[in-house]
């Protein structure tokens, strides 16, 4: 079986964590016995493009073709070379949902689907928090949304986003939940034995408005009003960066925030393992990959509850919490902090075990690939 994917998120030198995720399942895919071959067609947005644009990289080789899914010229340029770049593909798997707009466009130009089984796997926060996105982009999401009625398979990454997926596509077409992949840990790092003071907080994601660090700056105040401190580590960036310092100075909770700026995964890993409690208080996600991440750490985790992080954390483990206020959220961080101080780092994991591991998630996809092709034989 031979795959080709074609994505607009995926990695370049000059975007090097862009689309990570993308990467990671197309790894999975790869590896899986049923598959022969995985080749990549990024179509690069051009603000990332390093001007490389063929490469093989862990096996797979990847095609780069520029377009912007702002140019009607562009994603006319790439709907009539969609035959080519497609050419000898037993399945088709599109990643991210601005890929489909070749498919969509200009039908006129190549018809709306291509001859190999097609399963589309979709991760867009605005299909469920439409507030996230600016107003022009809100008003024109009723029109796209009918795209995802093209292809045989859709997969979603949580049930929280495959809800609206399948209002859209309705009942005879399959959508189906494969989650993003979150590798179980060989080794944990120990939880400290008794409880530290301050407490030690970690947050993963950038310093975004949708990911509410003010609100963060917020919480800390309020605990240390409590009496309880923590220190909140913030691995990420952003454009709220300047504005978060600010916050904490006037808060007068400066001392107790690190903004530690982007990092790879290892760096990412030493945060979480140093960490007591992992917190974010995000107003939307999808799957909330960093929560995830936090759990098979063996580490507790206080989030936001709109997403479908509820669908894996573990009330024993966890809370995700509905109201977005200090308050709330530091009644969160006392009462998980208290209820799994007993805990050991491989409790917390074990709540999750091996659902995200890479070897299950590449079977997943196969399965939705056989799903496609008996779709078309049908």
């Amino acid at each position: 079986m031979r795959t080709v994917v074609l994505t607009t998120w995926y990695p370049t030198e000059v975007a090097p964590s862009s689309g990570t995720f993308v990467q990671k399942d197309v790894r999975a895919i790869a590896a899986r016995p049923e598959v022969d071959a995985v080749d990549v067609v990024h179509l690069v947005p051009r603000h990332q493009d390093d001007g490389v644009r063929t490469l093989v990289r862990d096996g797979i080789r990847i095609r780069r073709v520029p377009m912007s899914t702002t140019s009607p010229l562009d994603i006319a340029t790439v709907a009539r070379s969609l035959p080519v770049l497609l050419e000898g593909a037993d399945v088709v798997h599109t990643m991210a949902f601005s890929t489909l707009l070749p498919f969509a466009a200009f039908p006129p130009l190549v018809g709306t689907r291509p001859d190999a089984p097609w399963v589309h796997t979709e991760h867009w926060s605005a299909l469920t928090s439409p507030q996230t996105l600016p107003l022009a982009a809100r008003a024109a999401l009723p029109a796209l949304r009918p795209i995802l009625g093209l292809p045989d398979v859709v997969t979603a990454v949580c049930e929280f986003l495959a809800a609206p997926i399948r209002r859209t596509r309705g009942a005879d077409r399959p959508t189906e939940v494969v989650p993003c992949i979150v590798p179980p840990r060989a080794h944990l790092t120990a939880r400290p034995m008794r409880p530290r003071t301050p407490m030690r907080l970690v947050a993963v994601g950038g310093l975004v408005e949708r990911k509410d660090p003010l609100l963060a700056v917020d919480v800390l105040a309020e605990l240390a009003r409590r009496s309880h401190p923590a220190h909140l580590t913030w691995v990420g960036d952003g454009e709220l960066r300047e504005a978060v310092a600010r916050h904490a100075r006037k808060k007068k909770v400066a001392h107790l925030l690190t903004l530690a700026g982007g990092t790879d995964t290892a760096g990412v890993s030493a945060a979480l393992d140093a960490a007591d409690l992992f917190f974010l208080p995000t107003r939307a996600e999808n799957f909330c990959v960093s929560a995830a991440e936090a759990l098979v750490h063996g580490r507790p985790v206080v989030v936001g509850a709109n997403g479908g992080q509820a669908e894996y954390i573990q009330d024993r483990v966890g809370a995700v919490v509905a109201d977005q206020s200090a308050e709330a959220y530091a009644d969160a961080v006392i009462a998980t902090e208290r209820a799994t101080r007993h805990l050991n780092a491989s409790d917390v994991a074990e709540t999750v075990g091996d659902r995200f591991a890479p070897e299950r998630v590449g079977a997943a996809y196969v399965a939705a690939y056989r799903r496609a092709r008996d779709l078309g034989r049908g």
